[in-house]
């Protein structure tokens, strides 16, 4: 069933251009324009496919006209295409005509790329490196190095017993093992990425990052609203080669 459940209310002026930011996880589909005051959602998991997203999306937008979208989507992307289908999502986004389909300019990226943007601009950052780190339903992964973003994919990564850094982190690892354990599992993550990138900052978001009790050293909260400061961002000039232009 199709939940709305934010108030179309804008809290700023309709700006010249609207920019549409979609972010879609695991568990739901989320909608902002950068003058609406709260985000707007759907359910998400693992049967939604693109086209739920074209049928979801008017009432979404509930008659706002927008003039781009940007896509986060929680797959790898190059060349402004998803190379694979979400894992925690359903068929056929890798393949998909999103230009034909929204009929206005679109961008993809990974969603934890999207988050990032979002997070150093948040942070004031202009120059330096950052690494974040999403704890949703599973767990994303980006660098940027003064405004150049390395969307990376270290979540399937071997961590320890068989299992890779997401089944320890990720919402599943946090059901399997307990809460007080997932936290362990998280601060062990932070420490052994931090080694081995040495970021000037990390950054932990996602969805999952209000239940962390300590927060790590060299570490900061993000929110789960700078995915859509990233998502407009991306279109203004000083970030527009982190994502490409379908």
């Amino acid at each position: 069933m199709t939940a709305i459940p934010n108030s179309p209310v804008k809290s700023t002026p309709r700006p010249a251009r609207v920019i549409l930011t979609l972010d879609i996880g695991g568990t739901h589909a989320k909608a902002k324009c950068v003058h609406w005051e709260t985000k707007r959602e759907v359910d998400s998991g693992m049967t939604y496919t693109p086209e739920q997203l074209v049928k979801d999306l008017p009432a979404m937008l509930a008659g706002e006209k927008v003039d781009a979208i940007t896509i986060g989507l929680p797959a790898p992307i190059k060349n402004g295409r998803p190379l694979k289908d979400p894992v925690n999502l359903g068929p056929g986004w890798k393949d998909f005509d999103y230009r034909a389909a929204f009929g206005v300019p679109v961008k993809i990226l990974n969603d934890a790329a999207m988050q990032a943007i979002g997070s150093y601009h948040a942070a004031g950052m202009s120059e330096g490196t950052m690494l974040f780190l999403g704890l949703g339903t599973g767990l994303g992964t980006c660098m940027i190095a003064s405004r150049v973003v390395l969307p990376m994919e270290l979540a399937h990564l071997p961590f320890k017993k068989g299992r890779s850094f997401e089944d320890y982190v990720g919402i599943r690892g946090k059901e399997r093992r307990g809460t007080r354990r997932w936290r362990g599992a998280v601060a062990e993550t932070v420490k052994i990425l931090s080694a081995a990138l040495l970021p000037d900052l990390v950054v932990l978001g996602g969805g999952n990052s209000k239940a962390l009790k300590e927060i790590p050293p060299g570490c900061t909260l993000g929110s789960n609203s700078n995915a859509f400061l990233g998502g407009f961002a991306v279109w203004e000039p000083e970030w527009s080669r982190a994502a490409t232009e379908l």
